[in-house]
């Protein structure tokens, strides 16, 4: 009988990461893939992105709507509440024998809650990873805590993991899926990338994705203003925006950034650029600007310059084509001269990714099939010898 691989998904860029993973399980011999879509992907105001999953060949198991109309903190409590529920009558349902996840969304954390209640064992993928500005961070550990198997993307994270009590021989090192993907990946030629933007490039074009950060003292709202100000003093250079996550307070930057474009005949936005396209502008552009994870991730791996606003992202692994800015206009202005200059140009083409070089969807893939899960969701903490105290 095959082993029934459930892959949880809530974000266009998660899914993104997962589907060289989901192609894998689908495909192998001895395992059987189920899907669960909820979050962003079910909802009108992000574009409905499940349907890009549907078109991708995967068929949906089950589809949990959580998301409410408000991105309060009452909001996104409820929202956890939901999917708590959602995912309980899932697992009931479909009875996976191993569920797989990425990442540290509160979707996740719920779909995760209710696994370990069902005492169904968790392969969690980017583990260990620090993000100080945001209470992702809490989750991700707290994911990892409630996880059998960790993919993680490079020894400082193993070692952190490992650091939080799990067992080094449930912990893999297997580089960063976003790695993966862009190596396997054909990208758009320039004019073929303007045709499906719909839209002539610049002489200067810049990708931004800014996301709220939900522990900084300073409110998301005044830091976009501030990007915002310093982006609208740019000449001869197409913005292009994506949308943010639903975090608390994504709806007020969506609307600045509806406001924003309506005024500055430069600026576009895309609910959801889809990862062709998205990886295609990265490949084509000058940079890309904002605080969203995929700036540390992935873009090094194109040797292109990243401008990293706040304390969203602090606490992960930098390569040298990261630079960090304050979120205030002077700092932002600042580090978009450093991006343009030609001694930081002359860097690029020496930069290295952090996060691998790729191949960790076949790693991933191989390794869900060989897991010995008889008895793996009793656990016990791992403790490290007294001279790391």
């Amino acid at each position: 009988m095959k082993r029934k691989i459930c892959i949880i998904t809530g974000s266009r860029a998660e899914y993104g990461l997962l589907s060289r993973v989901m192609s894998g399980v689908q495909k192998h011999d001895s395992l059987k893939l189920q899907v669960i879509v909820t979050g962003m992907h079910l909802s009108k105001e992000f574009g409905l992105t499940y349907k890009e999953i549907e078109n991708d060949g995967f068929k949906i198991s089950k589809k949990i709507d959580i998301l409410n109309n408000s991105d309060t903190s009452v909001a996104i409590a409820q929202s956890i509440g939901k999917g708590l529920a959602g995912f309980a009558s899932a697992f009931d349902n479909l009875k996976p024998d191993l569920i797989l996840v990425l990442g540290d969304r509160f979707e996740i954390f719920a779909a995760v809650s209710a696994a370990l209640v069902f005492k169904i064992p968790v392969a969690h993928i980017h583990g260990g990873e620090k993000t100080e500005g945001a209470f992702d961070e809490a989750l991700r550990h707290s994911i990892t805590k409630m996880s059998h198997f960790h993919f993680v993307a490079n020894n400082e994270y193993l070692y952190r993991v490992i650091q939080l009590g799990e067992n080094p021989k449930t912990v893999f090192n297997v580089g960063g899926l976003g790695v993966d993907i862009i190596k396997n990946m054909k990208l758009l030629s320039r004019k073929e990338l303007e045709l499906s933007l719909n839209l002539k490039l610049s002489k200067r074009n810049l990708l931004v994705t800014f996301h709220p950060a939900t522990l900084e003292e300073d409110s998301s709202e005044n830091q976009f203003n501030e990007l915002l100000k310093s982006l609208s003093k740019l000449k001869n250079t197409s913005l292009i925006f994506t949308y943010p996550n639903s975090d608390t307070n994504g709806r007020i930057i969506i609307k600045m950034i509806n406001s924003f474009v309506k005024v500055q005949s430069n600026a576009h936005f895309f609910k959801s650029l889809g990862q062709l396209i998205y990886f295609s502008c990265i490949n084509e552009f000058d940079g890309v600007i904002g605080n969203s994870s995929s700036g540390l991730l992935e873009v090094p791996s194109f040797k292109k310059g990243t401008i990293n606003i706040g304390d969203r992202q602090k606490g992960r692994l930098h390569a040298k084509s990261i630079i960090n800015c304050n979120p205030e206009i002077n700092s932002i202005s600042n580090a978009l001269e450093i991006l343009y200059s030609k001694s930081f140009k002359s860097i690029l083409s020496l930069t290295t990714n952090p996060y691998g070089t790729g191949g960790s969807s076949e790693k991933i893939v191989e390794l869900l099939s060989d897991f010995e899960l008889d008895g793996i969701t009793k656990k016990s903490f791992f403790d490290l010898p007294r001279k790391h105290i």
